[in-house]
């Protein structure tokens, strides 16, 4: 009886992991769906103008595969964040934003204040960032 609740409610939780992964409007700006300001598109990551800027420069980096925040990375996913990082800094420097420093940032969680469900990289700058600790 247990095993059979248990497949039922893994079934369940597949169905909406795959509807979530249908409904992210990030996967949509990746496959084109919606629209954005692309700034970088590669076979890994995808770089986007925010259109709710907090900042002269805010662009989002994300990967192309939907993963929901940084606590579901895997191992296998370390060369991946490492080439989140390394656009980061590319991004940065087309946007003349590099010299004068930047701030990357990644909202984990609901207490973290992530609002979408899809792993991605705050790249802000263009302006003198206050610390965020006061």
């Amino acid at each position: 009886m247990l095993k059979a609740h248990l497949i039922h409610l893994i079934s369940r939780l597949s169905r909406i992991r795959h509807t979530m992964t249908d409904s992210c409007i990030f996967c949509k700006i990746v496959s084109g769906e919606a629209k954005a300001e692309i700034v970088h598109r590669d076979a890994q990551v995808t770089a986007f103008r925010d259109i709710h800027p907090v900042a002269p420069t805010h662009i989002l980096i994300v990967p192309n595969r939907h993963i929901e925040s940084v606590s579901a990375l895997e191992t296998d996913d370390e060369q991946l964040v490492g080439h989140i990082f390394t656009v980061a800094r590319k991004v940065a420097h087309e946007e003349g934003i590099s010299r004068g420093g930047y701030r990357l940032i990644t909202n984990t969680g609901i207490d973290g204040g992530q609002t979408v469900f899809h792993l991605h990289v705050h790249l802000i700058g263009g302006q003198r960032m206050r610390h965020p600790m006061g």
